[in-house]
């Protein structure tokens, strides 16, 4: 049986709850208009640079409402013009380069968009060696030059030959047969350059004939020419094998110049000349120092000569010395002992060389060593006469032939000759060396960019009365 109420529901259904209700119309989803892509070109895509400064311009095009540039590298200088307009160019200054090749970009942006410009500058035009010092004899070197390969190479000097073959320059020196180093330019013009090679070749050895003592009344009695073989003789030399710092808190290890060091030896002869070298092996620093004894008889008095040039670089210490044979070092030791410095150069001083004694009374200590210093133009790199004339009353050096410190010896108030402050009157012998660093080589710093080195000693010669 249908009942009243449920007549009345299905009525207010059908109706739809009653109450007539206006209809909401459905507006449809908004789409965002396509955003206009940036339009960025950039003219030309690659600047090929000289090495020399110049100043190269892009072309930009854009459609966006600014834009901007930027180098990677600070070798590289931008300019720009209408950067707020459709058009507009970069200036891009490349200084100049002194070395190899070298790349980087210039980074042009326009809104979101960046188109990069790469730029290769080419290396400068330099050659592998710079300064040059051959030995006397006949010789051939090989320089790479580098920048170009098309590049032309002169000399006025009529002892040097160039020949060319592509980026290598062969040089030919004829040997030089006189007591006298010679000098030349080579200049390399290419690529819109031109550099300068510095060329020097050493004096010949000085002839062992007919050898004539420098001062009247002396004779030769023992010498070295160093013209023979490989290696020192030991009949003449012994070498001192040290760690560094046994004296003066050197830096280098004395070793004996037999001695392997990945190829290298701390004294070798070439050329007649006596090379004493110093350099860097295995992390440590090695050079050498050679005594000559006379068959442990040393010498007393006389006049000894050495022709040597000196290397450069700060930290060089090299030396022309000489210590008594027999030193009883516990009762008589330095300075007590005595010392005679013909000559010694440090390189934090360049082309300063001085002779010195040392004895008790008179030693660098306590400053009142007996010195002579003078500078002399190319003590390092051109061959000088050090010499030394040694008698049991005086005592004075010399610098090619030119008398230096002089030293007497001295009577006290009883006139009685005064020991301690000459104890020159012993056989000593002959030292050659070359330090590096210590308490004076060092005095300023080392430079070890400046290793390796080498000491050259062309001969050395004792004279005694007859």
């Amino acid at each position: 049986m249908t009942t009243l109420w449920m007549i009345t529901a299905a009525v207010i259904a059908a109706c739809g709850g009653g109450g007539d209700e206006p209809e909401v119309p459905v507006t449809p989803p908004v789409t965002p208009p396509a955003e206009t892509e940036i339009v960025l070109t950039v003219s030309p895509g690659k600047i090929e640079a000289s090495a020399i400064e110049s100043t190269y311009e892009i072309s930009v095009t854009t459609t966006a409402s600014s834009w901007s540039a930027k180098p990677s590298a600070d070798w590289m200088v931008v300019a720009t013009e209408n950067t707020t307009a459709k058009q507009g160019k970069v200036k891009v200054t490349v200084s100049s380069n002194t070395y190899a090749e070298r790349n980087g970009s210039v980074a042009i942006t326009a809104g979101n968009k960046t188109e990069y410009v790469s730029v290769a500058q080419a290396g400068a035009l330099r050659a592998s060696i710079s300064d040059l010092l051959l030995p006397s004899g006949t010789n051939n070197v090989a320089v790479t030059i580098y920048g170009t390969d098309d590049y032309e190479a002169k000399t006025t000097s009529d002892w040097l030959t160039l020949s060319k073959a592509g980026t290598q320059l062969t040089l030919t020196a004829k040997a030089n047969d006189q007591l006298k180093n010679r000098y030349t330019t080579v200049t390399v013009a290419g690529a819109g350059q031109i550099i300068s090679i510095n060329i020097g070749q050493e004096s010949m050895s000085d002839p062992a004939t007919n050898i004539k003592a420098p001062i009247n009344g002396y004779e030769l009695v023992w010498h070295d020419e160093f013209n023979e073989g490989s290696q020192l003789s030991a009949d003449h030399w012994e070498w001192e094998d040290w760690k560094p710092g046994n004296v003066n808190n050197e830096l280098q290890a004395y070793q004996p110049g037999g001695q392997d060091l990945g190829g290298k030896h701390t004294t070798d002869l070439s050329d007649g000349k006596l090379n004493i070298n110093c350099f860097k092996h295995n992390g440590g620093i090695y050079s050498g120092r050679v005594n000559a004894k006379n068959n442990n008889k040393g010498w007393q008095y006389g006049y000894f000569e050495a022709r040597i040039l000196l290397p450069k670089g700060k930290g060089t210490w090299p030396a022309y010395w000489m210590m008594p044979l027999h030193v009883d070092w516990v009762n008589d030791n330095w300075p007590h002992c005595g010392e005679i410095d013909i000559m010694e150069e440090v390189g934090c001083v360049p082309n300063e060389v001085s002779s010195s004694l040392h004895a008790s009374g008179h030693n660098h200590t306590n400053n009142t060593q007996i010195t002579h210093a003078m500078t002399i133009d190319k003590a390092e790199g051109e061959y000088h006469l050090y010499a030394l004339e040694w008698t049991p009353n005086y005592i004075q050096t010399y610098v090619d032939g030119a008398k230096q410190l002089y030293y007497e010896k001295k009577a006290d108030a009883d006139d009685k000759w005064i020991d301690a402050n000459w104890p020159y009157d012993k056989p000593y012998h002959l030292i050659l060396n070359l330090a590096w660093g210590g308490s004076w080589g060092g005095m300023y710093g080392v430079d070890d960019s400046a290793l390796p080195i080498t000491m050259k000693v062309d001969y050395v010669r004792v004279f005694q009365k007859k």
